[in-house]
Order: C-alpha cells, then sequence, then structure tokens
C-alpha cells in the first residue's frame, strides 16, 4: 500500500470540501482529536446539525478496510459503533466519514479512580459485546473477505509469525532491534508452535480492543461503544485478548472478566502474552506507534509465562 503524508493544516484545509462533497453539508466546525498508528481522526460539525467523525489513513486503502470491519462487526454486537457514511480517495488522501462515538477512551488514566464496582460492571460489558463477535463462526481462519487457512496455527505461521521474526532478525543485524528481545520471541515460538496445535475455531474478532479503542461516558463510565477495528478477521478468539492487557487495561480486570464469563483453553495466558509480545515488536515494521515501555512490559509478561509452562 502507498503511505501517505498526514498533515494536520493541511487535512484541516482539505477535509471539509471532501465531506461538503460526500455528505452535502458545509463543515461549521472542524476539531483534530487524535489519531493512532495508521490514520488521524478529526470531529466536524456539520451544518445539518450532525456530529460525524472523519478519518484520514496514512496507508491509501486503508478507509475501505476499515469501513468494512466496521460494518461487519457492527452487525454483529449490540454495543454501539460508528455508522460509516463515506469513503474517499485521491492521489494524495483516503478518508472515512462515520458517525461520532460520544464519550472519552478507556486510556485516560482519570478512570483509574473509579470505584470497583464501577470498573466490574465496565469490564463485564467489554466482555459481553466480545462474546457477541465470538459466537459468530467462520468457515475458514484469515481476512474477512476471503479466508482461505484451514487451521489457525497455518495462518498465524504464514502471515505473522514467520515474516515478523525474518523482519525483525534483518533489523536486529542492523542494530535497530535488540538480540535480547529477539532471542526471547525466538525461545517463545518453539514453545508456541507445540502449545498452539490444540484445536479451535474461527470466530470473528475485532482484532484492537485495547482501552484506547473503548469509549465510555465521562462521568459514569458507562461504556458508549467500540471503535476502530485493526486486522478484523476470522481468528481464534484467544487472538483478540492480548490487547485487553495492553496499556493499564490490566487495571480494568477485562481479560480476567473474560475468563470467567468463558474459560480459554490450558496454554491461554502464555498464548495470549506471546500475542502480545509479537504485535508490539511488529509495530516497528508497518509504521506504527512503538511505547519502549510497552514493549517491555509486554516482554516481562511473555517471561512469566513462559518460566510457568517450563
Amino acid at each position: 500500500m502507498e503511505i501517505l503524508t498526514l498533515d494536520k493544516k493541511d487535512l484541516s484545509l482539505r477535509l471539509p470540501v471532501i465531506v461538503k462533497d460526500s455528505l452535502k453539508s458545509e463543515v461549521k466546525e472542524l476539531k483534530f482529536i487524535g489519531g493512532g498508528s495508521f490514520g488521524k481522526v478529526f470531529r466536524a460539525e456539520l451544518s445539518d446539525g450532525r456530529v460525524i467523525a472523519v478519518k484520514a489513513f496514512i496507508k491509501k486503502g486503508g478507509q475501505y478496510q476499515e469501513a468494512s470491519q466496521l460494518r461487519k462487526l457492527s452487525e454483529n454486537t449490540t454495543v454501539n459503533m460508528p455508522e460509516v457514511l463515506f469513503g474517499y480517495a485521491d492521489e494524495k488522501t483516503a478518508v472515512m466519514g462515520m458517525s461520532f462515538i460520544e464519550g472519552e477512551n478507556a486510556l485516560n488514566p482519570k478512570f483509574l479512580l473509579k470505584s470497583k464496582e464501577k470498573k466490574e460492571k465496565f469490564a463485564r460489558d467489554v466482555v459481553s459485546g466480545m462474546l457477541q463477535w465470538h459466537s459468530v463462526k467462520g468457515e475458514k481462519y484469515g481476512v474477512l473477505e476471503n479466508p482461505c487457512y484451514d487451521t489457525w496455527l497455518e495462518y498465524y505461521k504464514k502471515e505473522k509469525q514467520q515474516p515478523w521474526l525474518k523482519a525483525l532478525s534483518e533489523l536486529c543485524d542492523k542494530g535497530k532491534y535488540s538480540k535480547k528481545s529477539l532471542e526471547l520471541l525466538k525461545k517463545a515460538t518453539e514453545i508456541f508452535d507445540e502449545v498452539a496445535k490444540e484445536p479451535s475455531s474461527p470466530v470473528l474478532i475485532h482484532g484492537d480492543l485495547n482501552i484506547m479503542n473503548i469509549m465510555v461516558d465521562s462521568e459514569s463510565f458507562e461504556l458508549t461503544g467500540f471503535i476502530d477495528p485493526c486486522g478484523s478477521m476470522w481468528a481464534d478468539r484467544e487472538y483478540d485478548l492480548f490487547q485487553l492487557l495492553n496499556m493499564w487495561g490490566t487495571k480494568y480486570g477485562i481479560y480476567e472478566e473474560y475468563k470467567r464469563q468463558c474459560p480459554l483453553s490450558e496454554y491461554a495466558d502464555f498464548r495470549v502474552a506471546y500475542y502480545g509480545a509479537m504485535h508490539e515488536a511488529a509495530m516497528r515494521l508497518s509504521g506504527g506507534i512503538t511505547v519502549p515501555v510497552w514493549e517491555e512490559m509486554n516482554n516481562m509478561r511473555l517471561k512469566r509465562e513462559m518460566k510457568k509452562i517450563r
């Protein structure tokens, strides 16, 4: 995919024109509200009274891929998710317009001060929404549009594990990735390839449900919606769980609540830790945001789980 330059000043000039052409309504106010590894998001107030979110993607085609994922996920959960309003592409821009989900993302540290009861309800509500996806069965593993793998291990090794480790080894040779971290991932991979042979079924997953993509009411801490799928696919359901532990997601107990509601496989804690460490390392390869402290936290969790198996 072609990589685009996302300049906020340039986007603030061009997005109102794109929105007007797409929705036939003037943009009264456009405000940048944040961005992640693969795009920047703006809040737009329209002259017809609507409030929408407009996302500019760093990769061409990203707007259509995410739109497809949002539609599929929205059809299969009662939790509020953005409705896709339009997609747009030209030589400089890849944009998607969608309905705006009110609230703040749960990454805000102020929510750590909420009561135990509110955190527990939040965890239950998140898990309830996830389990609705995980009850939707597919025939094979892989991308939503064309899953073609008979086993999860076959898919994960060919599409993620092997190419990631090869690319990380090349970075390590250039002095751009830690040799210590690479050795940890290689040792963990030997264990993973054995324990991942447990049977599973392909289910619908979000792919990036960390607390940054979970929206809550700023006062009540009630769940208001899920946003920003990334890599939604037909997968082993345990692959959807490592993001619950990222950042300070552990403080809300969502992963533990999931295990209470839906028991996991024998080596789930190790597998989830492995997915998390591998994913965090792979962010270096995709142009995503890398945060050393989060990477180290994932590696430490993986080391702990490896010791339990040995």
